[in-house]
């Protein structure tokens, strides 16, 4: 049987600073962030599949992504878990609910490294996470791929 890969696409708002950088988005500014997941397996051959022919069903990796990332980032502020980002936080809580302190410097490309874990360890055995493109703006986007880091 062939081996197939499929990619679907997102897209959510978010914001972030970037602490300590030395330029201007050292600032808080957002981005429109297109997210390309790509995914690789053999269609299913079973005759008594309803998925027979499909590698994956888009609705299934649909409902994975959007649990995994899309919810939790999309319109979200996106803080490094410092002293400096539980301070902003403690400032803006109250204010506003969507405040997501993470581990890393909230660049594009440490970004792209969490949601490839998220999702190596949501997706079914029986496919694999080929690729991950994040698109930050139009003309700049950071890969994975899964044969560079596994």
């Amino acid at each position: 049987m062939a081996t197939i890969r499929l990619t679907k696409e997102f897209s959510f708002e978010a914001a972030h600073s970037l602490e300590g950088y030395d330029g201007a988005c050292r600032e808080i500014h957002g981005h429109s962030y297109r997210l390309f997941v790509t995914i690789k397996g053999e269609p299913s051959t079973e005759e008594c599949d309803p998925k027979q022919g499909m590698v994956m069903d888009f609705g299934l990796l649909k409902r994975i992504v959007n649990e995994q990332i899309v919810s939790q980032f999309d319109h979200a502020f996106v803080v490094r878990r410092t002293e400096q980002g539980h301070q902003l936080r403690a400032m803006l809580d109250g204010i506003y609910s969507n405040i997501v302190m993470v581990d890393y410097q909230p660049t594009c490309e440490n970004m792209l490294s969490d949601f490839a874990l998220r999702l190596l360890e949501a997706l079914p055995d029986e496919v694999e996470l080929y690729s991950l493109r994040l698109h930050e703006t139009a003309s700049s986007y950071a890969e994975w791929y899964a044969s560079d880091n596994l």
